[in-house]
């Protein structure tokens, strides 16, 4: 066996290892005693409290505080046209007036390289072990996201974690301040309206359970030492929501988004609520001061330019109907009357494609 290969195999080995170890520790110990806060000590190592990683302190910042960029992917279809798009617009901006964006990932959780890593800068991460994700596989960012801190030379001191399907829309500066992380605020994120599940992650001598911030994984900016922190345990606490029956139909398909605010409040990591982070489409109607706009919702519209919510309009974008093909160049753009922030999200996609070398191939 070569030298490669025999690395690969001792990775994979200790990967699946560390997995399996942090399941059985999720499913048989009281969360309560397995997940304490950060670690307080005044050495030149900390440790987190789940795992036992050792991470080393940050370096002396630059008079610019920059942020890495970081969004993970799968291979499909529909992740990668997106992600090509997003990669676009991140080099537009990267170097605009008061940017402070700084590298760029795309993290890979297909466990195999693509033929996209020359156009987009990405670090490959292995996928769960089969079944783990119980058919949820969005459990695989968070475990993409520990291998890519542990193992990814990142020379920013700050990171933003995006998605494919985030088009930014003007220069980002580091919204983060004062030990604080920066984070969109969604509305369907309710942990006092959750509070009989979410104390079985978050227990009540951590605080009122309204420390846990209304918030996902992304957008948020933070920096790199505390989401080195925060990364394990957001992933023990994914697995451990999904394995536990009330709390895997009480929060759905956010399920990875609550794991993330609970880990996140168990760190004392707290977060600036920043409304105008970014805007959705057709909901958010201009895009104003907004820096991002996640494309999340379908917008249907008649030919007069009124929505037609729940039903599919004669004008209509949704990346839904991309899940297996990519989207052509030079989409029609909506009839008058239909909100700026849509029309803006059309153009902004056909220029993208209209630039980007070998698109549909």
């Amino acid at each position: 066996m070569g030298c490669g290969n025999l690395f690969f195999l001792v990775l994979v080995t200790f990967s699946v290892a560390l997995i399996t170890y942090n399941i059985i520790i999720s499913a048989n110990v009281p969360l309560k005693q397995e997940l304490p806060g950060p670690s307080r000590s005044s050495s030149s190592i900390t440790v987190d409290p789940v795992i036992k990683m050792p991470m080393a302190k940050s370096k002396t910042p630059s008079s610019k505080r920059l942020f890495h960029t970081a969004v993970t992917a799968s291979d499909s279809v529909y992740n990668t046209w997106q992600c090509r798009i997003m990669y676009y617009w991140f080099k537009k901006f990267k170097d605009g007036p008061n940017s402070e964006m700084g590298g760029f990932t795309r993290i890979l959780h297909s466990g195999k390289p693509d033929k996209y890593m020359d156009e987009i800068p990405t670090f490959v991460a292995q996928p769960l072990p089969a079944g783990m994700d119980r058919g949820y596989i969005v459990l695989n960012r968070p475990w993409a996201f520990v291998q890519w801190l542990q193992q990814a030379d990142i020379k920013e001191d700050y990171i933003l974690m995006s998605e494919p399907d985030h088009i930014i829309v003007k220069p980002i500066p580091n919204l983060s301040k004062d030990g604080l992380g920066a984070a969109f605020p969604f509305f369907y994120i309710e942990p006092k309206k959750y509070e009989s599940q979410l104390r079985k992650f978050f227990p009540e001598d951590k605080g009122p359970i309204t420390n846990i911030d209304p918030i996902g994984n992304s957008p948020v900016i933070v920096s790199r030492e505390s989401l080195k922190k925060i990364a394990p345990t957001w992933m023990n606490i994914s697995l451990a929501m999904k394995k536990d029956p009330e709390t895997d139909k009480a929060f759905g398909w956010v399920l990875e988004m609550y794991a993330y605010a609970v880990a996140s409040a168990l760190h004392d990591v707290g977060n600036i609520l920043y409304k105008d982070f970014m805007l959705q489409p057709p909901w958010d109607t201009e895009v104003g001061k907004k820096f991002i706009i996640h494309y999340t919702y379908g917008c249907d519209f008649n030919m007069k330019g009124q929505p037609t919510p729940g039903k599919i309009g004669e004008w209509r974008f949704d990346k839904r109907s991309y899940d297996n093909v990519v989207p052509p160049r030079n989409l029609p753009l909506p009839p008058p009357g239909v909100p700026e922030s849509v029309v803006t999200l059309v153009k902004m996609i056909n220029e993208a494609t209209a630039n980007i070398p070998n698109w549909g191939s």
